[in-house]
């Protein structure tokens, strides 16, 4: 998208939003990414707020990511909803405001909202789609004066504790992984969404493990990598971790795709829409 040809030029840059010297079509990504962040996290939201079909049932004990851990479950009214023996405090308490839906996404799950919405990636990613600040580079941007994580942006230096409620909710995550290879009868075997639950919690773990906050945690504030064996130990960690950072993007958008994939999978076995294939 080439820029008009009365657009002012600042410092050999065009000027004016959207004003660019470049020939390729720089807004495809900007559209792609502004699209795909409205469409996965705006279905989670939608899913969070029904609080529906978040349990596979049919003996299986699949549980969507967006409901886990299940800390209450609603008692009734909400098809597909965990059972009240996997809650781990029973039933929503009477004293829940009936304006909002008895869901268990309201709790634990909204970690993963905190984490990556902070996450360095993802606030280039939407400050770029939403706020145009800039939408790419070499491209002329919004109005808007940029003060670094200052003012109204201060809470995105929550990110690096934002990282310890991720890393427990991975815990949970690998539990329900851990869990999917038993119905609920208790008896060993392997399905469809067994995979798909395995797959879940280690994309997850690839983007958690590439965080530049959980970098810092493992291998920050050393002065000497080689001077004991607890540094040394630090050190190997934090260039394995390298490997995770350098895809950090990819591992952002698989993920996100795949907590909405999995939840959708569940919901659809949970309707009975779909029929898991298992060993059962």
């Amino acid at each position: 998208m080439n820029s008009s040809a009365s657009a002012s030029s600042v410092g050999g840059h065009a000027g004016g939003f959207a004003a660019t010297h470049r020939s390729d079509n720089w807004w495809l990504g900007w559209v792609l990414t502004a699209g795909g962040l409205i469409l996965f996290f705006g279905y989670l939201t939608i899913r969070a707020f029904q609080g529906t079909y978040f349990w596979s049932g049919h003996g299986l004990a699949y549980i969507s990511p967006a409901g886990s851990p299940p800390l209450f479950t609603p008692a009734s009214g909400y098809p597909g909803a965990v059972p009240l023996s996997h809650a781990w405090l029973g039933a929503f308490p009477r004293w829940w405001p009936k304006f909002i839906p008895q869901s268990p996404a309201f709790f634990v799950p909204g970690l993963a909202i905190a984490f990556r919405f902070t996450c360095y990636y993802y606030r280039k990613a939407y400050y770029r789609a939403f706020a145009a600040t800039p939408p790419a580079c070499a491209v002329g941007g919004a109005p808007l004066k940029y003060r670094g994580e200052t003012a109204l942006l201060l809470f995105q230096n929550l990110h690096r504790y934002a990282l310890y409620g991720a890393l427990l909710l991975l815990v949970f995550l690998w539990y329900d992984a851990f869990r999917a290879f038993f119905n609920e009868h208790g008896r060993f075997g392997i399905g469809v969404g067994t995979l798909v639950l395995v797959i879940n919690a280690s994309l997850l773990s690839g983007y958690t493990f590439g965080c530049h906050s959980w970098r810092h945690l493992i291998g920050g504030k050393l002065n000497c990598f080689s001077c004991d064996g607890a540094s040394k130990f630090r050190y190997t960690i934090w260039k394995k971790s390298t490997w995770y950072n350098q895809r950090h993007m990819l591992f952002a958008w698989l993920s996100l795709f795949w907590v909405a994939f999995t939840d959708f999978y569940v919901s659809m076995v949970s309707r009975g829409v779909i029929t898991d294939l298992n060993t059962w």
